[in-house]
């Protein structure tokens, strides 16, 4: 668990921040660095504050019953008290759990940089973040994951390293930052090409690496359900991958190096919620579901529909989790290769309905509050930047530094 922890940092620190580094022009690297890097550093200190207790806090939760607590913890663990020595989640020292959740923690809204690159305030990205942690991803990871009582644990919904909590989260929240932001200026008539693939692969690598601490350490146990999580993630992403980079051979003329790294990420995203129940069979089936349709929500559909999430974290990240998440529901089932263990009424059916509904519950309950949200941001200190500042680059106009020396 140490390593997990150690390895889901890693996926943003620097994985994420390479990645989403070397997709944005050249003016804009340093911009996205320092968002990935002081998200790091303020979800950290949300976390040890409350961040943790409106996670995990199960004071007044009770199976079946429906009150407050089923969304959203409490403040028993204020400032993470009740840690010491000798307090175990499991197996595991507290502590230890406590910094490997963290860690998601860190890096979900550091996914919606992505969405909104190159145009909004670094201000405003921290007060966004403040607030989309604390009415966003807390309450939706105490849903899915503190345990009897919770809303979504209460339903069935099978989400084992954070298909809805992560990526589904994070996707839709990057959509509507799109959205209420608007269009980068010149979009779709000025080229705005990544500026340096080679850092976008090896931020990708990093993040297929880290991944396995991931869904791996998801389990919170060196044991048997581990490992088939980390056999089942590598064969998504090997599929997903490949599938991606035919689609786009097929549609394009050319494969690209892009094109195979985000059918990767594609790939771990979607087998983020089922890794912990499909079996290899599944992963297969999944990889290339993920990686054709993330394809197609990244190109076709966001041309036909011309919003600029300029990173595609709606099209990978919403659209993967949302892939893998109602897969599950499918291929976690043993006669369908899957290594979950059901109840005895549980059929196909019925487990695809409660997946779709955790889908259907996160799109909207998202959704509706990062629109919220950032009306608020806006309203307080304003979203974007100047005309004048974009035309610079957010490095010179917000940092006052240059990634490159020209």
């Amino acid at each position: 668990m140490l390593t997990a922890t150690l390895l889901v940092l890693f996926m943003t620190l620097p994985g994420l921040a390479l990645f989403y580094g070397g997709m944005v022009r050249s003016k804009n690297i340093l911009s996205v660095l320092m968002q990935c890097f002081a998200i790091a550093g303020l979800i950290t200190l949300l976390w040890t504050i409350y961040g943790y207790s409106l996670v995990f806090d199960t004071t007044g939760m009770q199976a079946g019953v429906l009150n407050p607590s089923s969304f959203f913890g409490g403040l028993d663990k204020f400032m993470l008290s009740g840690i010491t020595l000798e307090s175990l989640v499991g197996t595991v020292p507290e502590s230890v759990f406590a910094t490997f959740q963290m860690t998601f923690a860190i890096i979900t809204p550091a996914l919606i940089v992505g969405a909104y690159a190159e145009r909004m305030k670094f201000s405003a990205t921290l007060l966004f973040m403040i607030l989309w942690f604390t009415i966003c991803y807390a309450p939706m990871a105490h849903m899915v994951w503190s345990g009897d009582g919770a809303l979504m644990w209460d339903w069935g919904v099978l989400d084992f390293a954070g298909g809805t909590v992560v990526h589904i989260n994070a996707g839709v929240a990057g959509l509507v930052a799109a959205l209420v932001l608007g269009n980068r200026n010149g979009y779709g008539t000025t080229i705005m090409a990544p500026h340096n693939l080679g850092l976008t692969m090896i931020g990708g690598a990093m993040l297929w690496v880290g991944w396995f601490g991931f869904n791996a350490g998801s389990a919170v146990a060196a044991g048997s359900a581990a490992g088939m999580a980390m056999l089942v993630t590598q064969i998504c992403t090997g599929t997903a991958a490949l599938s991606w980079m035919f689609a786009e051979w097929i549609t394009h003329g050319k494969p690209s190096l892009l094109g195979v790294v985000s059918g990767a990420i594609a790939g771990l995203v979607g087998i983020t919620p089922a890794c912990g129940t499909v079996g290899p069979a599944g992963a297969l089936v999944i990889g290339v579901m993920a990686g054709v349709l993330c394809f197609y929500a990244a190109t076709a559909l966001k041309r036909r529909l011309g919003y600029d999430d300029s990173l595609d974290v709606f099209g990978v990240h919403c659209v993967g989790g949302i892939v893998g998440a109602v897969l599950t529901g499918i291929f976690a089932f043993p006669s369908m290769g899957g290594v979950w263990e059901p109840a005895e009424s549980a059929t196909i059916v019925g487990q695809l309905w409660i997946q779709t509904k955790g889908v259907l519950f996160t799109l909207v309950y998202t959704g509706v509050l990062t629109w919220i949200i950032l009306k608020i941001v806006d309203a307080i200190v304003g979203l974007r930047v100047s005309a004048e500042q974009e035309e610079e680059g957010l490095d010179l106009s917000l940092h006052n530094e240059r990634g490159y020396i020209l």
